[in-house]
This record gives structure tokens, C-alpha cells and sequence, in this order.
């Protein structure tokens, strides 16, 4: 009896070991436009950033020095797509309408800014495969604070 009392146990712990395994192998559901673990999307969004975007927003996502400051011109420098920058406190529907329509695109009369309209430049697909790359450089915690923003905005 204690023989197959403890296979029992065995078996059940061994099934149990299987099963959360098993739950933790699985992808996580994408929240939100972005696919940051889409290798083949992410790889075409760091072409694209590095195409339209690194010019102003750094190689490595670092921005432009002392981004929170205006410029000369009136104009706030561009912010760092990195941990530094902001990108990661919005949900991926504003930045998607924020790169495709600029800050008009979120703020009846917005002020000036030296972003760049996308619309007609790049389709859909290319800006979520850019905003896609950016996010995959993000740390876990930011990558989850940001699905979780995405979950609210749902």
C-alpha cells in the first residue's frame, strides 16, 4: 500500500511539474497592435527605424540631448525610445496615431512639434512593425507595464 501510495504522489507531482511547464512554455497573447516577440516583424521594424527614424531618435533609441528642453526653435528635441524616454507610458493606439498623424492626430490644436507625419510614407504594417522593434528592446517590466496599459485602454 505505501508502495503505491507513493507512486501515486510521484505521478501526481510529476503531472503537476508537466503542466506548469507546459503553461510557462506557452508565447504570451499579444495585448495591444504590437508584436514584440515577432522576430521576422521586429527585424523589419529595425530597418525601417534605422531608415526613418534613428536620424532623430537615435541608433540605439537615445534621443536627442536634453529632449525635455525646447529648442531655439520653439521645439521639444526628439525623445528616447529607450528606459529614459517616455514611448513605454502610452498604449500602443497612441503612439500607432501619434507616428501616423503626429500630435494632431491626438490633440485638437496641437502646438507645433518636429515629428514628422507618416501617413502616406509608411503603411500600417510598417509602423507597427517599427513600434514593434522599439518595444522588443524594452526590459520585461516595461514590456508588461506597457501590456497592461494596453489592457485598460481595451
Amino acid at each position: 500500500m505505501a508502495g503505491r501510495t507513493t507512486l501515486l504522489v510521484t505521478g501526481g507531482l510529476a503531472l503537476a511539474g508537466f503542466t506548469v511547464a507546459f503553461v510557462l512554455a506557452q508565447p504570451t497573447k499579444a495585448v495591444g497592435l504590437l508584436t514584440p516577440d515577432d522576430a521576422e516583424l521586429v527585424a523589419i521594424g529595425q530597418i525601417i527605424y534605422a531608415e526613418q527614424c534613428a536620424a532623430c531618435h537615435g541608433a540605439r533609441l537615445e534621443g536627442q540631448p536634453n529632449w525635455r528642453i525646447r529648442g531655439e526653435d520653439g521645439l521639444l528635441p526628439a525623445p528616447p525610445h529607450d528606459a529614459t524616454g517616455h514611448t513605454w507610458h502610452h498604449d500602443d493606439e497612441t503612439l500607432f496615431t501619434l507616428t501616423k498623424f503626429g500630435l494632431a492626430g491626438l490633440i485638437e490644436n496641437a502646438p507645433a512639434t518636429g515629428m514628422p507625419v507618416y501617413e502616406g510614407v509608411l503603411s500600417d504594417d510598417e509602423i507597427i512593425a517599427v513600434l514593434s522593434f522599439i518595444k522588443s528592446t524594452w526590459s520585461d517590466d516595461l514590456r508588461e507595464y506597457h501590456d497592461e496599459l494596453n489592457t485598460q485602454s481595451e
